[in-house]
């Protein structure tokens, strides 16, 4: 079939807002009717070739264009921008990063870790500078995250977490919280103490990628929407790298990989980074009799100290959106739409979630969803140029890309465009993450990992002590 000929990409059942209640909201609001834009029109040429329309893909052509308007710039993606995990997300835009400050420094010394979480931290006001500079109403709201403490084993925790950034100079101003200290931010059950960090701000995630594109496109960048890369092409001599694509061939000076989850498609690449599932529930919009209760009033983002990650916020319409992981993963990396819906993990989360607030009982859940992020063998996100090929990368987010993908969107640009700075300089460049283990041992190992966090938080919750094999598992969790 001629790449003319071929059907535009296919839609979700239900469409494209049904992919999450962002992108409900985008379209019910008439912020985005999500019509998918051209794809590309065959062979092209260009400066500077983007695989992906995701955070990393458009912050990355973002930059490029701030800083050299010249420049030709194409985004390619095999859907719309913001179909993955930029559109899906739990709306934090966090200076989180999947290795721990103390696992920074051990492999790469105490002067770079503090250097990455200084630019990390950096990043929230970032993001926040540029929405408001382009325009961007993502519902951006800087009020900090709020992590819970409800047991006296995840009271000691808190405790640990304040005390290690302690040891690095406080630099990510992680406050101790008591008991009425946490309960003032966050009205939720059984609470006995928590911590408190303002590097973080909420954020609409759907409304911010979807502008973002349109802010690349007012700067000359071509996003080719419903173009699937069939494989990266590195340079050789007398040839530029390229991507190959469903709708022709795109030939560039230097190729970005910014696919994230979906890394593991591409051909020489199943190993690269594991998707893993996360999935999110929301409630109705909620009365201001549940909210003088439940706290939220400053835009906090939310979670706590359990083993199995969940994380939360209220939502520019009141309503609570909230996340965890727990879903399986599949054999092969496989990504697939029916795996974005496991109703038994729904079930448990609406369950946690009205544990923590019992007040939603006889309050309605009005959507669900999930999709995949990418998990990198030893969870350190990284970022960097090859100069050899000509292809660079960026990712390995673990579910923080949101703040993440901006800080590799502005060093991706530097590295591009040959600068030597602060960005470039940071320990995450040029770190190559091993290999994940050939099939069956990967889908043993990962499964057995989810299932043993899981099974952590129910043994804490018998016994009153750390989960022993919680602490087994926590090197290979970043810790």
């Amino acid at each position: 079939m001629a790449p003319s000929a071929l059907p535009p990409p296919a839609r979700p059942v239900g469409g494209w807002r049904s992919l999450s209640l962002w992108h409900d909201q985008l379209v019910t609001t008439g912020a985005d009717d999500l019509v998918p834009r051209p794809p590309l029109p065959g062979d092209t040429v260009a400066d500077v070739a983007i695989v992906g329309a995701g955070y990393t893909g458009l912050w990355t052509a973002y930059y490029l264009l701030v800083r050299q308007p010249s420049l030709r710039v194409v985004v390619v993606d095999a859907q719309i921008a913001g179909f993955g995990a930029s559109g899906r997300n739990g709306g934090w835009c966090s200076a989180l990063f999947p290795a721990s400050t103390a696992a920074l420094a051990r492999r790469h010394g105490r002067d770079a870790a503090l250097a990455l979480r200084r630019a990390m931290n950096d990043t929230v006001g970032e993001v926040a500078a540029v929405t408001a500079a382009e325009g961007i109403d993502c519902h951006l709201v800087a009020g900090g995250t709020v992590r819970l403490a409800r047991t006296p084993v995840q009271v000691r925790r808190a405790w640990t977490e304040q005390a290690e950034d302690a040891a690095f100079g406080g630099v990510d101003g992680v406050r101790l919280l008591d008991a009425a200290g946490a309960r003032e931010r966050v009205g939720a059950s059984d609470v006995l103490g928590g911590t408190f960090t303002p590097h973080c701000a909420r954020i609409q995630p759907a409304l911010l990628v979807r502008g973002l594109a349109r802010a690349v496109e007012r700067r000359g960048g071509v996003v080719a929407e419903g173009t699937r890369a069939l494989r990266l092409d590195p340079a050789r001599p007398g040839h530029d790298p390229r991507v190959v694509t469903d709708r022709g061939v795109l030939t560039a000076r230097h190729v970005v990989r910014a696919t994230e989850a979906w890394t593991a498609g591409l051909p020489g690449s199943a190993r690269d980074l594991v998707p893993v599932y996360s999935l999110m529930v929301a409630t109705e919009p909620l009365p201001a009799s549940f909210w003088e209760r439940a706290g939220l009033a400053r835009g906090e983002t939310f979670s706590d100290f359990r083993n199995l990650i969940v994380y939360g916020q209220r939502t520019a319409d009141d309503r609570i959106v909230f996340g965890g992981r727990g879903a399986p993963y599949h054999f092969g990396s496989r990504v697939a739409p029916p795996f974005d819906r496991e109703p038994a993990v729904f079930a448990g989360l609406r369950s946690a979630l009205t544990g923590l607030f019992p007040g939603l009982r006889g309050h309605a859940f009005t959507h669900a969803w999930g999709g995949p992020l990418g998990i990198p063998r030893d969870w350190h996100a990284s970022v960097g140029l090859d100069g050899a090929t000509g292809i660079a990368w960026a990712g390995g987010y673990v579910g923080d890309g949101v703040g993440t993908s901006n800080l590799a969107g502005r060093t991706l640009a530097d590295l591009l465009l040959g600068y030597d700075s602060a960005l470039t300089r940071l320990p995450w460049v040029g770190h190559r993450s091993p290999r994940w283990e050939p099939e069956p041992w990967r889908w043993v190992g990962v499964n057995a990992g989810l299932r043993a966090m899981t099974a952590a938080d129910a043994e804490e919750r018998l016994t009153g002590r750390p989960s022993l094999a919680a602490r087994a598992l926590a090197p290979l969790l970043g810790h």
